[in-house]
């Protein structure tokens, strides 16, 4: 154990368990299938041992299979941070600009938000990632964003291999009419492959090109996403200044990347804007969640019992085949119900289930899924608050 915890960070054991998951899963078979082809293809195309050209274009290989692993594997061990269950800010005034947080039983600190997978609030929270199965934020942001860009270009690396091996054994076997393309393979025709390239290896090498030109472009795109979000200066049409923009993209840069791997920081508290407080974001987004509570939640009664399944078929083929592909929860609706709608498509609709009294003593929130033809919008409002409503819930 201590030997792993030189390569990967396990807050515990249990951790473990986050490999049982579709994401992880199929993230570390395209992993495997990439790097073993690519090292099956770079010896039957360049042998390392033969050139100074193959032995590194084999070291580089080997180096970004190593650290695409040991970034991936961080990002999903080491975890995003968690905010203490029942936590309060040291002064006692603060907690009038923080929102409480019925499931952790206390407050969240800024740029914290709950996570209805992990069941806790997350330091910094910027998404839950189903490709690592835990959330990305504070603590794994840096190993995220590294592995965001190491596998795009590990895969391109591969990707030219798969390429290159299978030119120069198909060569001489299949005249493709390219007379112009020429190619000089005296430095890698010098030795006889210790593997023939059979049927088999050349659709092996196909399936491989596809898989790491499609991890290439995938993930590449979310890469560039991530990197704007860290780096970018932060600008809205209104009077409001980003209190975490510290003024440069490199400043903002070493918050999150530093040399020891573990960003700058406790997760409660933040460096800012000279012209900001600590609490100058949460007091807008209560500004925010407060107007979104009064403008797109529209009130809807349950005219039928659906009992929460994902995909009902007694609701219906399009109920059926349309269902959200989402692993949000869908919730059961007994006829009678009431829901507040924020969102919807125009099969399902998502929104928070109004609970009696005697059945939220705990304070739980029930929100999620359900077909749209269970329900029917409550009559209560004037003709333009309904309009705004239909507008909002679809």
């Amino acid at each position: 154990m201590n030997f792993l915890s030189t390569f990967v960070t396990f807050q515990n054991l249990h951790e473990v368990r986050r490999l049982c998951h579709w994401g992880p899963i199929i993230a570390l078979s395209v992993i495997v299938i990439c790097s073993t082809m690519a090292i099956v293809d770079s010896i039957i195309w360049y042998w390392p041992l033969d050139t100074t050209g193959g032995s590194i274009n084999f070291i580089m290989l080997l180096n970004w299979t190593v650290l695409i692993l040991y970034n991936y594997f961080n990002a999903m061990f080491v975890g995003p941070g968690y905010i203490p269950l029942g936590w309060k800010p040291e002064r006692q005034q603060d907690a009038q600009y923080l929102q409480y947080c019925s499931v952790c039983q206390g407050y969240k600190a800024p740029r914290s938000h709950h996570c209805r997978k992990c069941n806790r609030c997350v330091m910094k929270m910027d998404h839950h990632c189903p490709w690592i199965n835990n959330c990305c934020g504070h603590m794994n942001h840096a190993y995220f964003t590294s592995f965001l860009l190491l596998a795009p270009l590990g895969c391109s690396h591969a990707a030219i291999i798969f390429i290159m091996t299978m030119y120069t054994q198909l060569y001489e076997r299949i005249s493709f009419g390219w007379s112009t393309v020429k190619i000089d393979m005296s430095a890698v025709r010098q030795f006889q492959p210790l593997m023939p390239f059979s049927v088999p290896a050349f659709a092996a090498s196909l399936f491989a090109l596809g898989l790491a030109l499609g991890t290439t472009i995938a993930v590449g795109m979310l890469f560039f996403i991530q990197a704007k979000d860290r780096i970018q200066h932060y600008q809205t049409g209104e009077d409001f200044t980003f209190p975490y923009d510290l003024g440069t993209r490199w400043l903002n840069f070493k918050q999150v990347f530093t040399w020891s791997g573990t960003p700058k920081g406790d997760g409660i508290e933040w460096p800012v804007h000279p012209k900001c407080h600590q609490h100058t974001l949460t007091i807008e987004q209560l500004k925010q969640k407060a107007d979104k509570r009064v403008r797109s939640q529209v009130q809807y009664r349950a005219v039928e019992d659906y009992n929460g399944a994902c995909c009902p078929l007694s609701k219906g083929f399009q109920t059926f085949f349309r269902t959200p592909c989402t692993e949000e929860p869908r919730i059961p609706l007994n006829k009678g119900d009431t829901i507040l709608a924020t969102r919807g498509t125009k099969w399902w609709m998502y929104g928070d289930k109004v609970l009696k009294e005697e059945h939220n003593s705990g304070r739980e929130r029930v929100r999620g899924w359900f077909p749209r033809r269970c329900v029917e919008k409550c009559h209560y409002d004037t003709a333009a608050s309904d309009s705004t409503s239909d507008k909002k819930a679809n």
